[in-house]
C-alpha cells in the first residue's frame, strides 16, 4: 500500500491570482492531497479578512480540475512548519515567479529544512505568462480603475470590483475597477 502524499501550498492569497490558481493544479500532478494554506497575517494589512480570502480561494479551487488529487483549504496562524506538519505534510509547495523571489524562498527553505527535514520544499516556476503577476500589482491595478480580468477570474475580479466600489463610495477618491 502507497503512502498519501500531502503537499501544503501557503499564501496569503489576497487576492488569489490566475498565478496562484495556476501553481495549484500544477501542484495536483505532483501530491495525492493538497491544502492551500491561507495564512492569517494581519500585518501585511489584508483587503479581505481572512474569511473572505478562504471563500475566494475555495470557489477557485472548486471551479479547477484537479486531476483526482484532493485539494482542501484552510487558514493557518502557526509557524508554517507547524502547519505542514500538524496537516501531515511531506511537501511545502512554493511557486517562483522571478529570480528576486528565489533568494528569500531559498533562505526560507534553508531555515525550514533546519526545523524539520523530514518535510521537502518544491519550488514550481510560475509559467511565462503568470511571471509577473503578484497580488499587491493586482489590487494596485484595480484600484486605480485598471483592467484586471487579465491577472485574476471572472469571479475574483467581480469580488474585487464589489470592495473597491465600496472604497469609492466611502469617499476615499478610488476610482473603480474594470471587471467587463
Amino acid at each position: 500500500m502507497s503512502k498519501t502524499r500531502v503537499g501544503v501550498y501557503p499564501g496569503t492569497f489576497d487576492p488569489i491570482t490566475n498565478g496562484h490558481t495556476d501553481i495549484i493544479q500544477r501542484a495536483t500532478h505532483i501530491v495525492d492531497h493538497l491544502i492551500v494554506g491561507v495564512a492569517r497575517n494581519e500585518g501585511k494589512g489584508p483587503l479581505f479578512t481572512t474569511e473572505e480570502r478562504l471563500e475566494m480561494v475555495r470557489d477557485e479551487v472548486a471551479a479547477m480540475n484537479t486531476n483526482g488529487t484532493t485539494v482542501e483549504v484552510r487558514a493557518f496562524e502557526t509557524l508554517l512548519m507547524h502547519f505542514a506538519v500538524d496537516s501531515g505534510a511531506s511537501l511545502i509547495i512554493r511557486g517562483l515567479r522571478a529570480v528576486s523571489d528565489f533568494e528569500y524562498e531559498f533562505q526560507m527553505a534553508g531555515m525550514n529544512a533546519r526545523l524539520n527535514p523530514n518535510v521537502e520544499t518544491v519550488f514550481l516556476m510560475a509559467a511565462d505568462r503568470h511571471q509577473f503577476i503578484s497580488s499587491r500589482f493586482v489590487k494596485e491595478v484595480g484600484r486605480l480603475g485598471g483592467d484586471i480580468r487579465h491577472f485574476v477570474s471572472p469571479r475574483v475580479a467581480e469580488t474585487l470590483s464589489a470592495r473597491f466600489n465600496l472604497e469609492a463610495d466611502a469617499g476615499d477618491g478610488s476610482k473603480r475597477v474594470q471587471t467587463r
